[in-house]
This record gives structure tokens, sequence and C-alpha cells, in this order.
């Protein structure tokens, strides 16, 4: 039996795209635990960004003193953009966290300002600080940018990768930021990079905005991926990618690999449980909307 691993990234993705009402801290590591009690080992549960610039996550430092040493067998890992949150995060304790850059230059200039070459020296910058901190690259807009359209040479990617490379870079996130990707690019991308960068461990990052969310996922599973990203509620969606829907979620994710037979280490039921209580506690109460968690059909006795 195959082993999938899941990469909740909900408590992060999913919750920074909350506006209105701030969320409580506690109910944030309310539901992390529910998470870690259903059966996930890695989460990206936080981010040391600006409070300005995403002030849902302005609590960050709470969050890490409260989840980090409480769940010491848990893969728990921050999104960190510069220097400075690579910082505030290794001072917490922390030795692992991810660092966003963009293919597409215009979405990398939207999202975080930056233009390539600032980018690359930024992670050449918490590589050199940090040394025996590990750091995913989470290559945002691989298969295609709100602004620049979808890409079709996948040694795209492979070239712009060989600096981070070089740098250090041994974790590669391929994140389709704006769900525009089809399974026959999926497959060319992973193929291109497996082959040029062989050490390099893949993971991937869905969106679902034109339906094609699962099919990639398991588009990329079929060329050997083995951890994939979702979050809790299909929560989420880059607030720099006009057109964009959220993540591809957790339950739906973890409910087709058991079906299918692969090994997840979930249990859907209590996963399903916190998506229904606690999301639609956050949506209600804090951002005035709705959302629909999906329940399957019972099986036929």
């Amino acid at each position: 039996m195959k082993k999938i691993e899941i990469v909740e990234v909900g408590p992060r993705d999913g919750f920074q795209s909350v506006k209105c009402a701030p969320i409580p801290t506690e109910l944030k590591t309310k539901i992390i635990g529910e998470l870690i009690g259903a059966g996930i080992k890695h989460i990206e549960f936080t981010s040391f960004v600006s409070p300005k610039a995403i002030p849902q996550l302005a609590d960050a430092a709470d969050v890490t003193k409260e989840v980090l040493g409480k769940y010491p067998n848990v893969d728990l890992f921050p999104l960190i953009p510069n220097l400075r949150g690579a910082q505030n995060a290794y001072n917490l304790g922390l030795r692992k966290a991810c660092y966003v850059v963009s293919l597409s230059v215009s979405h990398n200039k939207a999202n975080i300002n930056r233009t390539h070459e600032q980018s690359l020296e930024a992670f050449k910058e918490i590589r050199k600080a940090y040394p025996d901190m590990q750091i995913i690259v989470d290559l945002a807009t691989t298969f295609g940018c709100p602004y620049e359209g979808k890409y079709r040479d996948p040694e795209r990617v492979v070239k712009f990768l060989k600096d981070y490379k070089d740098a250090g870079m041994t974790i590669l996130t391929l994140c389709d930021t704006i769900g525009i990707a089809d399974p026959a690019q999926v497959k060319e991308v992973i193929k291109a990079i497996q082959q040029a960068y062989p050490d390099v461990e893949i993971m991937v990052h869905f969106h679902d905005t034109r339906g094609l969310g699962m099919a990639n996922t398991f588009a990329a599973i079929d060329c050997g991926i083995t951890k994939v990203q979702t979050a809790l509620g299909g929560l989420g969606g880059c607030p720099f990618a006009p057109g964009a829907s959220g993540n591809l979620s957790t339950e739906d994710v973890v409910w087709a690999l058991n079906e299918q037979g692969y090994e997840t280490g979930i249990d859907f039921e209590k996963l399903l449980a916190a998506a229904k209580g606690q999301v639609h506690s956050i949506i209600g109460n804090y951002s005035g909307h709705q959302i629909n968690i999906k329940v399957p059909v019972a099986e036929n006795k």
C-alpha cells in the first residue's frame, strides 16, 4: 500500500484569508490540535509576516509557543518572508520553514514586492544566517500567472530553480496559485524537475479554481509525489491572484485517497468533524460568509 502524507496548510494559508475580526489564538490552537488528533503529522501552522500585511496572523509567536512543545512528534513549520521572519521563527525554537517566491515576475512583485533577484538574495541571506534551518521553497504560480497567463514550457521552471538549488534548496513545493494547471502539464513539470534535480524532494499544492485540483493531485502521485498540501474546509487562496479559488480541501483529498487504498494515517471522521465544527465557526463568526463542507454519501449496505 502506497503512503501519501497530507501537509495541512489551513492554519496559515486558510486563516490568513479570513477577513474581518481576528480569529482567537485559542481557536487556532484548538483546530491545530484537532487536526493532529485526526492523524495529520505535517502542518504549516502560521506565518512570521508583518501584522500590517497579514493582521490575521499577528499572533504567530503566541501560537508557536502554545503548540511547539505540546506536539513534539508533529512536523510544525511556518512561512517566513524574509530574514527577520526567519530570525523570529528561529528564536522561538523552529528549525523548519517555507519561503515563497513566484515563477511569475508580475506576481512576485504583487505578492511580496520583490524582483526575482531580490527574492534570491533574501533566500541566500536566510540560508547563510541559519544553516541548520530547513527551508522549503514554495514556488508560486508554477503553472501559470493571473497577469501573464499559462506557462507551457516546463524548462522555464527548471531553469528558474537552478539558482535556488545551487543556494541549498532541498525541498520544493510546486504551487498552482490560480488553479490553472492540468494533469498533463503537472506531469511534464514534475518529470522535468525530477530529471534535472533528482535529489530535491517535491511537494504539490493545488487550487481547485477550474475543478482540476483532485485530478492534478493524482497526476502528481502518479509521478511519485508522496506529499500533498491541502487546507481544512478548502479555506485559503492568494489575495494577489485575482480569480483564484480556495485550496483543495483536506477532507476531500483524504476521503479520495482512503477510498482508493492509499495509506494516509488520517481518521476521516475526526477530520470531517473538525472541518464541520471549527471551520464553520470561523467562517460564520469571523468572516460573515458560509461554506459547504462536503459529506460523502453513505455506502449501500
